[in-house]
């Protein structure tokens, strides 16, 4: 666990001592936190199969995005402290469920941990595939350390301007640093494969959550993807953007994504060739999204 000695897990590259108990961007100790685990059915088709994907959520994270979905756990650290051999057991026990695959949501900033849990359960018999559901604001020498490890990364692609990626991420790196986090997702996962099923085996899934008066933005990020990676990854366009209490105040981020807003989109995506795609239907902004976190 020396990587926790100077942090530089995350773009932050904060260079904290958190075996010493500093605390980064990210608000993490040394020590992972689970604020929730369970079977997830609020996620593409091909990841979700009939009970659902084994979702664990780690607390904190490195970006500071003022319209968070998850800001009860995303802003410190809560829930369930966590050994590697303990996040192995809670792995085995979602497979022993019946979950499709291990789902790790925003886990960047206890990779060392996580990677040591991943090798002891595969140890012990782990055979689901492993997903990375990320933000997309990854170092790439991180991403690095999970090849072998993760068979699918579920990453987002949020601003194509730093000025809007600094402003409401305080992230104006973003779009850059996202875009070498893609690449270096798609190299390790290659093009996606399937099972009997229609459940993904390996590949890079992207995410693309249409914000209020962002679909020039939200084009453009689209764009710079399909030029990027073509058809050799899987393109999820997202209409279920939830304003929350801490955007109540702000102009924009206040109200709902309109329909012909998101309807656009999906004829961009269109026009630009885009096969492998995953909409959604009528309004999929609701709270129900949400996991109830616990205490």
């Amino acid at each position: 666990m020396e990587k926790y000695r100077v942090c530089r897990l995350c773009p932050r590259e904060c260079g904290v001592d958190r075996l010493a108990g500093q605390r980064g961007v990210c608000a993490a100790s040394a020590t992972a936190h689970v604020a929730h685990s369970m079977l997830h059915l609020w996620e593409e088709p091909c990841l979700v199969g009939e009970k659902g994907s084994g979702a664990v959520f780690f607390s904190g994270c490195a970006l500071r995005c003022v319209y968070c979905q998850n800001a009860a756990i995303s802003r410190r650290e809560k829930g369930t402290p966590h050994t590697p051999d303990s996040l192995a057991a809670l792995f085995l026990s979602l497979e022993k469920e019946g979950a499709a695959n291990i789902n790790l949501i925003t886990a960047s900033h206890y990779l060392p941990s996580v990677t040591a849990a991943l090798r002891i359960a595969k140890e012990k018999g782990l055979a689901l595939p492993v997903v990375y559901n990320t933000s997309g604001y990854e170092s790439v020498a991180s991403l690095r350390s999970l090849e072998g490890l993760i068979d699918v990364y579920l990453t987002d692609m949020r601003y194509s301007r730093a000025e809007t990626a600094g402003a409401y991420s305080a992230a104006p790196d973003y779009p850059s640093v996202a875009c070498a986090a893609l690449a270096e997702m798609k190299r390790q996962t290659g093009a996606p494969r399937y099972n009997e099923k229609g459940l993904l085996l390996s590949g890079t899934v992207v995410r693309f959550l249409l914000l209020p008066s962002h679909l020039i933005e939200a084009k453009q990020c689209l764009k710079r993807v399909f030029s990027l990676c073509g058809q050799e990854v899987i393109y999820s366009l997202m209409s279920q953007y939830t304003p929350t209490e801490a955007v109540a105040g702000d102009k924009i981020l206040s109200k709902p994504v309109p329909p012909y807003s998101y309807a656009s989109l999906v004829d961009y995506a269109i026009s630009l060739g885009i096969e492998n795609a995953y909409v959604q239907e009528g309004s999929a902004a609701s709270e129900s999204f949400i996991p109830a976190f616990g205490k």
